[in-house]
C-alpha cells in the first residue's frame, strides 16, 4: 500500500466563523487573518493506492460552480486534483473509490462535475464507487436550515443518479474488506451527522485523516470549535477523547484544511493536548 497527499485547492474562510466563540486575539496568533478577517485553508485529500484499488479520501469543492459562489472563498494558489494525480502518475479516471467524509461542498463538490454540454452533472471519477454512510446520507439530502448551504443537491444527487453511490457498514467492514486495507473509521456528531473520520496503519504508523473534527493545528484547545459545527458541545467531548487517544497512542493526524501544517502529533500538557510537532507528508513516509 501506498499514500499519497493530493492538493484540491486552497482558499480562505472567515476567521471567527472557523472559531467560533473564541476571540481573534486568540486565534490569530495561530491562524492570522488578513484584513478582510479571513484565514487560510486548504481541501487536501489523502490517496490510498491498494494493489489494484485507487480510494480518494475526499474531493475539494471541484470547479463546477458559479463565479460568484467561488467569489465567497477566494481561491489561492494553483492547486488542483488533476495536477495532484499527475505528479503522482495518475488520472482521474484511474479512481476506483471515493470516499467522503461528509457531504459538505468543500469536502464533496469535486465528486460531481458539468456533463460535456453543461446540460446535467456526471461522475468526475467514472470509474469509481462513491461511498458515504446511510445515516449521513439521508441527514444531507433532507438538510436542516443551518447546513442547507453546505449540502448542495447538484453535488449530492448525482452520486446516486449515476448507480455509483454506495454506503458504509459500521464499522466500515464491507469498505476495508472491499478494498482489501487496514481501515478504520470513527463516527463523530458534532460538525454533521455521522462524520467519518478513517483510520490507516501504514509503514508502522497511526493516520488519522481529520477532515472537520480538527480542521487546523490552531484548533487544538477544546474550546476552539468551529461556527459551522451543529452541535458544539457534542464536538467537545468528541474531540477530548479522540485527542486523548492520539496523545496516547502518537497517531499522526493529517489535517485536510491546514493549508501550512500537514501532518502533526499531540502530546499531554498541563492545559491539555497540544501540538507536539509537525511534519510534511515527504519528512515522515519517504
Amino acid at each position: 500500500m501506498k499514500l499519497y497527499p493530493i492538493e484540491s485547492g486552497n482558499f480562505k474562510l472567515d476567521g471567527g466563523a472557523m472559531f467560533g466563540v473564541v476571540p481573534k486575539s486568540l486565534w490569530n496568533r495561530t491562524n492570522p487573518a488578513d484584513s478582510n478577517n479571513m484565514i487560510d485553508m486548504a481541501a487536501r485529500c489523502l490517496l490510498i493506492e491498494n494493489g489494484d484499488r485507487l480510494t480518494l479520501i475526499d474531493t475539494g469543492m471541484g470547479n463546477k460552480q458559479s463565479e460568484k459562489f467561488f467569489g465567497y472563498y477566494y481561491q489561492w494558489g494553483d492547486h488542483s486534483i488533476d495536477k495532484s494525480l499527475k505528479k503522482h502518475g495518475f488520472h482521474r479516471d484511474d479512481i476506483t473509490d471515493v470516499f467522503m467524509t461528509h457531504l459538505h461542498f468543500d469536502h464533496c463538490g469535486g465528486s460531481i462535475q458539468w456533463n460535456k454540454d453543461r446540460t446535467g452533472y456526471e461522475p468526475a471519477f467514472k470509474n469509481a464507487k462513491f461511498w458515504s454512510n446511510k445515516d449521513h446520507w439521508d441527514w444531507a439530502v433532507n438538510p436542516n436550515q443551518r447546513e442547507k448551504a453546505s449540502f448542495l443537491k447538484e453535488n449530492i444527487l448525482p452520486m446516486q443518479e449515476s448507480g455509483h453511490l454506495n454506503f458504509v457498514d459500521k464499522p466500515a467492514g464491507d469498505f476495508a474488506e472491499a478494498n482489501e486495507m487496514d481501515f478504520g473509521i470513527l463516527f463523530a456528531d458534532g460538525h454533521t451527522d455521522k462524520q467519518m473520520i478513517p483510520h490507516i496503519n501504514y509503514k508502522g504508523k497511526k493516520l488519522v485523516f481529520m477532515a472537520d473534527l480538527l480542521p487546523t493545528a490552531g484548533h487544538l484547545p477544546l474550546p476552539y470549535v468551529m461556527g459551522y459545527d451543529t452541535r458544539p458541545l457534542l464536538t467537545l467531548p468528541e474531540k477530548e477523547k479522540f485527542l486523548n487517544q492520539a496523545a496516547d497512542n502518537n497517531y499522526y493526524l493529517f489535517l485536510e484544511h491546514d493549508a501550512h501544517n500537514q501532518i502533526i502529533t499531540v502530546k499531554h500538557t498541563e492545559k491539555g493536548v497540544r501540538l507536539d510537532q509537525v511534519f510534511t507528508f515527504n519528512e515522515l513516509f519517504n
